[in-house]
């Protein structure tokens, strides 16, 4: 999971480790990212998100920001529109992220 991480300074990459149905289980590797103020992220599903490695801050709409350290986890109730606000520009930050469908 985290050994050979992509290079993500241009833009985030996204891995699909595992799918089962409409399910699936993805790796984010970010690098100093955060998401623009007019296009949060909404989906239809619930995710629930692990930080692995690295730092970052997320807010769901209506919320405080949370400041994530590794092993911090976050459920992502569907519809809801949230920012990731930051990620370490000066390290990899490496995310798990399982999609419900």
């Amino acid at each position: 999971m985290l050994a050979n991480l992509p290079a993500a300074k241009r833009g985030e990459v996204f891995t699909q480790l595992a799918g089962v149905g409409k399910a699936r289980v993805e790796r984010i590797v970010s690098a100093g990212q955060s998401t623009p103020e007019d296009a949060p992220f909404e989906q239809p599903h619930d995710e629930w998100v692990v930080l692995l490695a690295g730092s970052a801050a997320i807010r769901l709409e209506g919320s405080e920001e949370a400041a994530l350290a590794p092993g911090d986890h976050l459920m992502i109730p569907a519809r809801t529109r949230h920012w990731v606000t930051r990620t370490d520009p000066d390290r990899p930050t490496v995310w798990l992220a399982v999609h419900f469908g």
